[in-house]
């Protein structure tokens, strides 16, 4: 299927771009989501009516992103979680309980944003972690898992 990118999207293509993709892929999360339309020549003609429009979006959300990861460049976050003796935890630490951390130390994270490759985090340690805020932005943060013991 092919579509006009509304914006740009990672290993797909930059706004404006013509490109085929799966047609799962636009049906359930290009199109559903406003990343896209589909390329009628109709749709061509008005994308070239409004690009400017969306590139100056682009780059609003872009300098915002920026501006975001300025603010968040080397923070240390702690999460606290209860464990045992040897620091390993019950539970885990994942993208929901940084989330809360990062929002608490005064930063505004969505979960999305946050990026554990490697799964969420089970043992008493510091983890650098990624977040994700634009296309073009990621910054490292540092999360400090600390272990409550059970009484």
């Amino acid at each position: 299927m092919q579509v006009i990118l509304l914006e740009k999207i990672d290993n797909v293509g930059l706004l404006g771009d013509l490109v085929d993709v799966k047609a799962g892929f636009a049906r359930n999360f290009l199109l559903p989501q406003g990343k896209a339309q589909v390329a009628t020549e109709d749709n061509i003609e008005a994308f070239k009516v409004r690009r400017a429009e969306l590139e100056k979006q682009q780059a609003e959300q872009l300098a915002n992103a920026q501006q975001r990861a300025a603010k968040l460049e080397g923070a240390v976050v702690s999460v606290t979680s209860r464990s045992g003796t040897e620091g390993k935890l019950f539970g885990s630490v994942g993208t929901e309980e940084i989330r809360q951390a990062i929002n608490a130390a005064g930063h505004e994270v969505e979960k999305r944003e946050v990026r554990l490759p490697d799964g969420p985090f089970r043992t008493v340690g510091e983890f650098p972690i990624t977040l994700h805020l634009h296309t073009d932005v990621d910054v490292e943060v540092t999360v400090n898992v600390v272990g409550e013991e059970a009484a």
